[in-house]
């Protein structure tokens, strides 16, 4: 979870291939209306967004041996409508400042998301750090170095178990 450019979909992609779990890209999930509000410079509401977290809950809620989301769940409502649909959710906030977050989503190419929005994600952003299950990553590493972080907790010995099977092999 986090703000646009923080590095959600490059560090969830490579979390689910570690971890052998699907990925569900948020962004794929947003209705053609809030995808055409994006586009058009407007910032979604808290009405915008529920609909599209609900749809979220269902598809982690689907996946019973677990799934990686990416997802920006800015707002704690947001981050709670989530674990209602997935009791024991836990999340990863890859936290990057306002300066590197315009910097990247500026950069992107063929994504909906303007950079003149980013300045309301931060606007939005509700710190998630003291909320239990929350892990808050340093952005600014590289996307296999907090994929590796964020695995190494959610998974406990996960690493070494890997290890393990390699050498085994």
């Amino acid at each position: 979870m986090g703000v646009a450019g923080c590095g959600k979909s490059a560090v969830g992609s490579r979390m689910a291939r570690l971890l052998g779990l699907p990925l569900i890209e948020g962004d794929d999930f947003h209705s053609e209306h809030n995808v055409r509000k994006m586009q058009q410079g407007q910032a979604l509401t808290d009405e915008d967004r529920a609909g599209w977290l609900r749809r979220l809950g269902a598809e982690l809620a689907g996946c019973r041996g677990g799934a990686v989301l990416t997802c920006s769940a800015l707002k704690a409502t947001y981050r709670e409508s989530l674990r209602a649909a997935v009791p024991g959710l836990r999340f990863v906030h890859l936290a990057i400042g306002s300066d590197e977050s315009l910097r990247r989503v500026a950069a992107r190419t063929g994504h909906f998301y303007p950079a003149s929005l980013v300045t309301s994600q931060f606007e939005a952003l509700q710190d998630p750090s003291a909320e239990p299950g929350v892990l808050t990553l340093e952005a600014t590493a590289t996307p296999d170095e907090l994929a590796r972080q964020a695995v190494a907790w959610l998974v406990p010995g996960w690493f070494e178990i890997q290890q393990c099977v390699i050498d085994y092999d």
